[in-house]
């Protein structure tokens, strides 16, 4: 056994606890001895102060006209640069501000609001929507106050949009119900902080929140009067179609991604065949299906309603490319992982349960929410497949009353704003999620 000598001079202990052995490949044999003399710096302590410093040393503070100098006018031609980008941002920022607030007819906003918002949900029964927003509001607020650095920016931006909107010319009934629903976010935020006991029963809320928005939407016949999904539209129909697809295709694509990787070749075979069939057709086409071939393999099949068709075909279509994420990360753990597992004697379900699958979801939570993203604009889609009226269905359908035709530009920045809102806070809970659990970082 020969120790390592290109070392020794720098290692803290004596040469005698140095016990790499030194073999026929320089090469190797180098990289060993630097890692060890690494190791054995450390492990002295010698190292341990020249470390901290480098962690905890402060950031270099710039201010803002130095970062101007080195970032945008470091040299003449960024300088020109710099410039002409500015110059064309004011003049399309004038352009659009014009366009706004001269030029925009956003009366056809404010005139079809409840529109855009429910359909022709009846006038009557509006509370059951109120309702709804209201308990959503409450469980909003009651996240902040529970699990402030992942939820407070989303609950800031629709606590204080509520209460804009309450400023704004509606009706007295429908102002109050905003400012209701804003108010109510903060207090809920207040409560959480007071009442930290109530945390699991916020998350079994949230968990009950879909089944009894159904039943207060659709009426259970007894008490409530039953109203017709084809009456529902709007952004109503809209979260109505992507939470139910999103929290039904979650389960299934994760059940497709494992059954893929599957040691049997009938499920493994099945999986793989439905991921790639699905994932190589048009969503379109997917949705077609459910509206003319699904009835023909459920019994009463005609019967079924549309919007339930929709739901189906979001949902299998959403489930293949939820596979495809879920089957990349459990590829990214390290096979290392599962024998460990299986060594502590944990059996096949248990590993993949406990082990395997929570760090797979834990990866792939970016990818999973961009798929949940495209879900909510793709269900613009029905108003081809199954005739609904969603928010852009309504968008383009209240351009043809008379006193707002080719007013098309105003309905789509509307449509196109609400969908952004709800696109970015997905987003915004996402990135805070991730940060949460340190993806990427750990």
């Amino acid at each position: 056994m020969v120790h390592c000598r290109p070392h020794t001079a720098y290692c803290p202990l004596p040469t005698a606890h140095c016990t790499l052995p030194h073999t026929a490949h320089g090469t190797l044999h180098t990289a060993y001895c630097t890692l060890h003399t690494a190791y054995c710096f450390i492990q002295s302590g010698a190292g341990m102060a020249t470390i901290s410093e480098i962690v905890e040393r402060p950031r270099e503070q710039v201010d803002a006209l130095t970062w101007l100098r080195k970032n945008l006018f470091n040299t003449w031609y960024n300088a020109l640069l710099t410039l002409l980008a500015l110059a064309l941002l004011i003049v399309l920022v004038r352009a659009v501000l014009a366009w706004v607030l001269l030029q925009a007819e956003w009366r056809v906003i404010t005139v079809n609001l409840r529109l855009f918002m429910v359909g022709t949900f009846p006038a009557d029964q509006l509370w059951r929507a109120w309702l709804c927003v209201a308990l959503a509001a409450l469980l909003l607020g009651l996240s902040w106050g529970f699990w402030p650095g992942v939820v407070r920016g989303v609950a800031v931006a629709y606590a204080s949009g509520l209460l804009f909107l309450a400023l704004l010319p509606f009706t007295p009934s429908n102002r109050l119900a905003l400012a209701f629903c804003g108010a109510l976010i903060f207090a809920g935020m207040l409560a959480g902080r007071r009442l930290p006991g109530l945390k699991r029963w916020v998350a079994l809320g949230w968990v009950a929140l879909l089944p009894l928005v159904i039943v207060l939407l659709r009426g259970a016949g007894l008490v409530l009067p039953v109203i017709q999904t084809n009456q529902w539209g709007g952004l109503l129909l809209t979260m109505v179609l992507a939470i139910i697809s999103i929290i039904l295709s979650f389960p299934l694509g994760v059940l497709l991604a494992i059954g893929r990787r599957s040691s049997l070749p009938a499920f493994s075979l099945f999986c793989t065949a439905y991921i790639e069939l699905i994932r190589g057709v048009p969503l379109v086409t997917v949705l077609f299906l459910a509206q003319n071939i699904l009835p023909l393999f459920v019994p009463g099949g005609e019967n079924i309603d549309a919007v339930v068709r929709a739901i189906a075909g979001f949902t299998l279509f959403t489930a293949a490319y939820i596979a495809e994420n879920v089957r990349g990360g459990l590829q990214a753990i390290p096979r290392g992982q599962e024998e460990a597992a299986r060594a502590l004697g944990l059996n096949p379900f248990l590993t993949m349960g406990l082990i395997i699958l929570p760090q797979a979801l834990r990866i792939v939570i970016p990818a999973n929410v961009g798929q949940f993203i495209s879900l909510f604009k793709d269900t613009s889609l029905v108003v081809v497949a199954f005739s609904l009226l969603d928010l852009l269905g309504i968008a383009r359908a209240v351009v043809g009353q008379s006193e707002f035709l080719g007013r098309h530009a105003e309905t789509l920045v509307f449509a196109g704003a609400v969908y952004w809102i709800f696109a970015y806070s997905l987003t915004y809970v996402s990135r805070r999620l991730e940060t949460a659990l340190g993806v990427g970082q750990r």
